[in-house]
């Protein structure tokens, strides 16, 4: 059987015929810039799944893969909702708490009704819409893998506007994440308002700079 016919009949059957959205994050692991989450709610019918057959995990596409998807899935789609969760709400209550915050905001950002939200992984959140997870949601529905592209390519260009703001760290290459360009980056220049100072290498570069400080 043909992955998008497998991806039709999952997400067709866990639906109930209901109108859903699937909902992902990206950014979860950066150390920098918000974490971004998606709704997208597509039409639950073959020619839609047959269509969009190479869609799948972002993380596994290329940059220029991705954006061509993530046009096809927009023109697509019956709704696309968009929620992020700044570097200072993770800092506050924590990143799983700050995932599900902007997982609420791309659902509430929804310009259509829903009756489910189905979320990759497995842990769910409270919210208005009833949440079920789907572990590797990502790679059995469409629906979660659509909103994992479409958050991906919103962050990555988000990221490039704030390394024009923030020069020298590097954004747009590495889009958050912390590499070793990044983190030497970070010892040299310090954190900008967008790290995110409750993770470890940035406290810990944080450290480094008040001692040489302190030093001289």
């Amino acid at each position: 059987m043909d992955r998008w016919m497998r991806r039709y009949r999952l997400d067709l059957a866990l639906s109930g015929g209901c109108r859903t959205a699937g909902v992902d994050e990206v950014g979860r692991g950066c150390i920098a810039g918000p974490v971004v989450a998606a709704s997208v709610v597509l039409p639950l019918e073959r020619e839609t799944y047959e269509e969009l057959k190479d869609v799948m995990d972002s993380k596994q596409l290329k940059p220029d893969v991705r954006a061509q998807l993530a046009d096809r899935i927009r023109a697509k789609a019956l709704a696309v909702g968009i929620g992020m969760a700044s570097p200072e709400e993770i800092d506050r209550m924590n990143i799983l708490q700050a995932t599900q915050l902007a997982m609420k905001r791309s659902l509430d950002a929804l310009n259509v009704p829903v009756d489910l939200a189905l979320v990759d992984g497995n842990r769910g959140f409270r919210h208005r819409v009833p949440v079920l997870p789907v572990v590797d949601g990502d790679a059995r529905s469409l629906l979660v893998a659509a909103a994992s592209v479409i958050a991906k390519v919103f962050r990555d260009r988000l990221m490039a506007k704030l390394d024009e703001g923030f020069p020298g760290y590097g954004f747009s290459e590495h889009v958050g994440y912390g590499t070793r360009a990044h983190l030497e980056a970070l010892r040299r220049l310090g954190p900008s308002v967008v790290h995110r100072l409750s993770f470890a290498p940035v406290r810990a570069c944080v450290g480094e700079k008040e001692q040489m400080s302190y030093g001289s």
